[in-house]
């Protein structure tokens, strides 16, 4: 039996002291127990430490963009009223990437899975859509560029929950798709096949599901075609309602806003992740946290492409579930998410610790934990937890730190989310298995070596 003592560990209930977490050949927990002593004699422990929690899941990625980051932070020229936008930036990222190999995606896909292992990720959510060859033909293996993103995780040691994208048309009402958008481009057959391609790489560190791009992109039809076919408790995660500009078009196409028209017209449950849903009404607020549906929020994202704010104290207030991703990835950071998910209400409200419930008054904890959870229930897989029947995903905080000196464990959370820059995870187990020593992933020279390679591959194609 595979043990770790942890002096603190974050478990479901809250901080407890003196738990001793067990787990299988598998990497699932089978004990978790608070108030242990210390194993002795024969009962040997692997690691003795201070502060573990569950390791953070994030719920959505678009890999491949790792390698765009920093690229488009010059302002164009603008003309008339054409100001740089999500829309320019969109253009950009096409341009990105018209000219990726299978081989580029796994390289940026690995760099990017270690860089979030170092930052206390232990679970992707990839919403994968470079799905066809430059020249818009399928690969002779439907599931290509999939398998390499899996492949990437499985070399970093990260968990994965693929969702393959569904992507038609290119505007509401069914828009033909443009030039640079044909490599993207997928039907509900398209769809099925990678899904189905990819069954025999499900297991306890990868799960498959299914994600329509948009409502821009697909239809309500197609949709419905999809989920008929598709295993009832795979997760579906969709891109909505994250630009204003989205918003308008959807109200002149159908006559209602996006997530009102999806609602309306598709049996949204706790299955679904609706990515960013920036631009709500109230009731839409109300509708979207009843259906039990977790907002899939990606702040540095959000504020990179100039999205906007969610409205997340009414969501809470209506019982909504939240989770956290990276996105577009100019942060692999789990605790700056977090951070940019509280400073953001904090400047539209004016006010302090609004991410905050009855129970738990620790803004800290309650955006760790409910991150988890609405993590969790969003990748489909049974993370997100130290409980037995979840699976070993632990990261272990760096005690020496000054940040956590003298701190109650009350504080710790807040201290870790709240204060500094610098990284506190010190360790990372992902199924039972160590892949961050010291701050070092475990083969980090070798996946950041390809990465460069990439790098300066895509770069001759300026």
């Amino acid at each position: 039996m595979n043990r770790l003592f942890a002096r603190n560990a974050l478990l479901p209930e809250g901080w407890r002291k003196d738990v001793l977490i067990e787990w299988d050949a598998n990497g699932t927990i089978v004990r978790a127990e608070a108030g242990a002593a210390l194993p002795s004699g024969e009962q040997v422990v692997a690691q003795i430490v201070e502060y573990a929690l569950p390791g953070m899941i994030n719920l959505h990625s678009h890999s491949f963009q790792r390698a765009l980051g920093g690229r488009t932070e010059k302002a164009g020229d603008a003309v008339g009223n054409l100001k740089d936008s999500f829309w320019t930036w969109r253009d950009l990222m096409y341009r990105f990437a018209r000219n990726i190999t299978p081989e580029h995606i796994e390289a940026i896909a690995a760099q990017l899975f270690s860089e979030c292992l170092r930052h206390g990720y232990t679970s992707m959510c990839e919403f994968h859509y470079v799905q066809r060859a430059p020249d818009g033909a399928m690969y002779p293996r439907p599931a290509e560029t999939a398998e390499r993103v899996i492949a990437a995780a499985r070399l970093a040691g990260i968990g994965i929950t693929m969702l393959p994208v569904l992507y038609s048309y290119s505007g509401f009402g069914e828009s033909a798709l443009k030039p640079e958008q044909k490599r993207f481009k997928t039907d509900p057959q398209d769809v099925l096949r990678v899904i189905e391609a990819l069954e025999p790489l499900r297991d306890a560190q990868t799960e498959v599901g299914v994600a329509p791009h948009s409502l821009r992109a697909a239809s309500v039809a197609q949709i419905n075609e999809v989920l008929l076919t598709l295993p009832g408790d795979r997760p579906v995660h969709i891109h909505i309602a994250e630009q204003k500009q989205e918003v308008q078009q959807s109200l002149d196409w159908s006559g209602r806003r996006p997530v009102q028209w999806l609602l309306d017209q598709v049996d949204v449950n706790e299955r679904w992740c609706l990515v960013h849903a920036t631009h709500l009404m109230r009731d839409e607020v109300d509708l979207m946290a009843q259906s039990g549906a977790v907002a899939g929020l990606c702040p540095t994202t959000e504020a990179n492409l100039g999205d906007g704010l969610f409205p997340l104290e009414d969501f809470l207030a209506a019982g909504g579930r939240f989770g956290i991703g990276s996105d577009s990835h100019i942060s692999q950071s789990a605790v700056e998410e977090l951070r940019w998910l509280e400073y953001g209400q904090r400047l539209q409200h004016q006010r302090r610790n609004i991410a905050v419930s009855a129970e738990q008054r620790n803004v800290g904890d309650f955006l760790w934990q409910g991150a988890l959870q609405g993590g969790a229930q969003a990748s489909g897989r049974p993370v997100g937890a130290l409980a037995p029947g979840r699976r070993a995903d632990v990261i272990v905080l760096d005690d020496q730190h000054p940040n956590l000196y003298g701190l109650a464990l009350d504080e710790v959370l807040g201290s870790f989310v709240f204060c500094g820059n610098d990284n506190l995870v010190k360790d990372v187990m992902v199924g039972g298995r160590w892949v961050v020593r010291n701050q070092q992933h475990v083969a980090q020279q070798a996946i950041a070596a390809r990465f460069k390679q990439t790098l300066a591959e895509l770069r001759e194609f300026r």
